[in-house]
């Protein structure tokens, strides 16, 4: 049978890191391995009894069983702006400033579309989210790296990038608290990304799910702390780490007017936006007390502290995450340039899969990220299948 010749946009999405472990996880459970899952972070922490009951609530309602359109959003709208307010002391119009979105990724993923022309640059970070370069080449865009070190706290030297580049750039995307290295960005790095992207004429994406999940440092910012005028930014929330809510992909855009009505002319083509019951357990969720949000934490800081003391005490100098549900790490010899080879050859000789560091960038090459999405027993015997397999 002859094969249809496809888009050669599908070349430049081949490497997805969960879906390439994802096969490596079927063949160890066909040869008898008891799989611990840490590629992924999904969290394994119950969505509160109040917004289950919401959402169950919803399905006996007709009115919620049809498509939602932009209009029959505009509670869930509301409540995000109100959040936005408490959290952040921000005044934002739900009617033209917030967009309802299937969670964050489908929204950093379509934004470019409505950005970028063929051939334009986005600046993406360098290791970052598969999504954010991801949405660039959907787009037709170019992507510029920008290598995020340790020496350099895992931020991007925005001086670095080549006049020629920005020349031909419409898009800076940042993200933190940052997937995957766990850094904290400080308010003074956002005044001076904003100040950049005004200098250049840049739209500036600021991808923020993990706003919470922060351990030893100062509530992490927004980028509109920075951009009070929402002269060139728009940010992302999702309710999948904050809420535990991943599977109900729910989340919300907010920032400049125009770039949200931009991001809802892509989406007007593409979807009728999340059932009406989800939104309507979002509400209850962005309207939830913080002690429900504080237990989260205190669970991810528990399972961290545990995980990075076993690996510290058998040998491995892991620093400690200030922020995330993640782990960081620096592959030892033989491993540090062949960081699929380590996580393909943990998950079948342990069970334990984790995210090679490749995946997230060249520059995440010689790290492995770690999901704290097991109980802190489950962790615990985790870090010792670990240093096992390291140490024979």
């Amino acid at each position: 049978m002859s094969m249809f010749p496809l888009a050669d946009r599908l070349a430049n999405l081949e490497g997805n890191v969960f879906a390439g472990m994802d096969r490596v996880k079927a063949v160890a459970r066909q040869s008898g391995q008891d799989i611990i899952d840490l590629s992924l972070g999904s969290a394994d922490i119950a969505v509160a009894d109040e917004i289950l009951a919401e959402i169950q609530l919803a399905l006996w309602d007709p009115q919620s069983h049809g498509y939602q359109l932009f209009q029959s959003t505009r509670p869930f709208r509301e409540a995000a702006a109100q959040w936005y307010q408490r959290r952040f002391g921000l005044e934002m119009d739900p009617e033209t400033e917030v967009l309802a979105l299937i969670g964050s990724q489908e929204g950093t993923a379509h934004f470019p579309l409505a950005l970028l022309n063929p051939g334009d640059y986005a600046l993406v970070l360098d290791p970052g989210y598969p999504s954010h370069a991801g949405g660039v080449h959907l787009a037709g865009g170019r992507i510029y790296p920008m290598p995020l070190r340790p020496e350099n706290d895992f931020l991007p030297m925005l001086s670095d990038v080549p006049a020629t580049i920005l020349a031909q750039a419409k898009l800076l995307i940042l993200s933190y608290p940052h997937n995957p290295t766990t850094a904290i960005a400080p308010l003074s790095f956002f005044q001076e990304a904003v100040q950049f992207c005004q200098r250049h004429g840049l739209v500036l994406v600021h991808d923020f799910p993990y706003v919470d999940l922060v351990f030893d440092a100062p509530p992490a910012p927004s980028i509109f702390q920075a951009d009070r005028d929402r002269s060139c930014s728009i940010e992302f929330f999702s309710l999948s780490k904050s809420y535990n809510m991943g599977g109900f992909r729910l989340g919300f855009a907010i920032g400049r007017a125009q770039l949200i009505q931009a991001l809802a002319q892509i989406k007007s083509v593409i979807d009728f936006n999340q059932y009406a019951g989800i939104l309507r357990g979002g509400i209850i969720a962005l309207n939830s007390p913080h002690h429900q949000i504080q237990a989260t934490i205190d669970t991810f800081r528990d399972r961290r502290d545990r995980f990075i003391e076993v690996l510290q005490d058998q040998g491995w100098p892991v620093t400690t995450p200030p922020a995330t549900m993640y782990i960081w790490a620096p592959l030892p010899d033989p491993w540090h340039h062949n960081s699929l080879g380590f996580c393909q050859e943990l998950l079948l000789h342990t069970g334990v899969a984790a995210s090679p560091g490749s995946g997230f960038g060249p520059t995440g090459e010689g790290f492995v990220r770690f999901a704290l999405v097991r109980d802190r027993q489950t962790l615990t015997l985790a870090a010792e299948r670990i240093m096992d397999f390291l140490k024979n």
